[in-house]
């Protein structure tokens, strides 16, 4: 799972939620200030505070729900959709898993000393080591990134064990849904284990910092939006697993470019797994909208909303408060995930789900959530459009950024 994309607001101090809180415009208008030394905010008239308690008092009632609404998705008649879905799963859904026999394995990546030998394998490290250091100092801490997101499979793991009616009750329970999680772990496990062993060979990361960071991250966890509703959980995994395939398919290309076949290799391996989870958390989310259209656009639109925010978001090394961001600007600089990768994977899902087509069985808050999920790539392309003008402003200003994950080499990065 990648730790990219749009960037999330600052959490909260209290509770490490992110929250968009944009002031009224309207309240904004009904304050004036004094011009005394304690600037206090005066409404000049009782209508005037009138007006403005019925506007904070909207935008409370508004918020509470926007921040409930999906509660009403844990209810037994909503549940009992996934419930009746267990069979399907099992012929849509679980075949799209490799076993442990056929699936690629990290000793089928490295250099493995048991079968070289003590001098074929120094060898095979000595290659390795001279094509890893082609690779950008840029491009490796979006790799290191990467792999640090994927090392924190144990809570990506938990997060579906969540998500109410197909959960993993007992660890280990045959039901389809319950299969396909301990399946699923069991692959993307391979990922941050091929990562980790090639950037320990490579001799160009820090693995004491990195370690730290994966430490670091898994003991903060992640946000995610209504976490216990499967409606809202898969649509959140199909986001991401897509994220993902796109982040280390660019990232197989780049270094490919620079000449490291061997890391290539590697990077697209991880995407052919992640587009395949993909698929299947994709048809898991199209059954939904196939059966009960209008929770499944309303969902979608409630996480969209509220954005997808990255699994990565509470990254930290200990050192730089802003770790995620200056990883985040430097994976848009390099290419590697970028806000329009953001857009393309929303616009991707639109048309795989035929969002623009859902017409029947559509309540007035379906058609709402409809109208703005289909209307967002376009917002999406105006904000981007916004931030390439500011980028191009400020080009000849780049920020240098130490990371530790490098040894503190720093990384010109344009920051938001």
């Amino acid at each position: 799972m990648p730790a990219h994309g749009l960037l999330p607001c600052k959490p909260n101090a209290t509770n490490n939620k992110y929250y968009l809180k944009p002031a009224s415009s309207q309240a904004m208008q009904l304050c004036k200030f004094s011009r005394d030394t304690t600037r206090r905010c005066r409404v000049t008239s009782m209508g005037a505070m009138a007006a403005a308690t019925a506007v904070l008092t909207r935008e409370t009632k508004d918020e509470k729900e926007q921040e409930e609404g999906w509660t009403e998705y844990l209810s037994p008649d909503k549940l009992e959709v996934l419930e009746h879905l267990e069979p399907w799963a099992a012929n849509h859904v679980l075949p799209l898993l490799k076993p442990a026999e056929v699936a690629w394995q990290p000793s089928d990546m490295l250099p493995d000393p048991a079968a070289l030998g003590d001098d074929g394998f120094h060898s095979a490290c000595r290659e390795l080591r001279a094509r890893a250091a082609g690779v950008p100092d840029a491009h490796l801490v979006c790799l290191v990134g990467n792999m640090i997101t994927e090392e924190a499979l144990p809570t990506y793991q938990s997060v579906p064990n969540r998500f109410e009616a197909v959960r993993d009750l007992t660890g280990a329970d045959d039901t389809s849904w319950a299969r396909w999680i301990r399946g699923w772990s069991a692959e993307e496990n391979r990922h941050g284990d091929v990562l980790s062993r090639y950037m320990y060979l490579s001799g160009r990361v820090d693995m004491l910092q990195v370690d730290r960071t994966v430490h670091r991250l898994i003991a903060s966890g992640m946000a995610m939006n209504a976490a216990r509703s499967p409606y809202h959980g898969f649509i959140y995994v199909a986001f991401q697993e897509r994220a993902t395939a796109v982040s280390h398919g660019n990232t197989a290309r780049h270094v490919g470019a620079h000449g490291d076949d061997v890391l290539a290799r590697i990077c697209g391996a991880i995407m052919a797994d992640e587009k395949r989870h993909e698929a299947a958390y994709t048809r898991i989310v199209g059954k939904l909208f196939e059966v009960v259209p209008n929770d499944a656009v309303r969902a979608l639109g409630y996480m969209m909303r509220h954005r997808i925010t990255m699994p990565a978001a509470l990254m930290t090394d200990g050192r730089d408060d802003d770790l995620y961001k200056h990883y985040s600007a430097a994976a848009q600089q390099t290419g590697v995930y970028t806000a329009s990768d953001y857009r393309a994977i929303l616009e991707h899902l639109i048309r795989q789900w035929r969002v623009e087509e859902l017409a029947v069985g559509l309540s007035g808050e379906g058609r709402r959530a409809r109208d703005y999920v289909c209307g967002l790539p376009q917002k999406i392309r105006r904000m981007e459009e916004k931030a390439h003008d500011r980028a191009a402003q400020a080009r000849k200003k780049p920020t240098s950024v130490p990371f530790s994950w490098i040894f503190d080499r720093p990384v010109s990065v344009i920051l938001p």
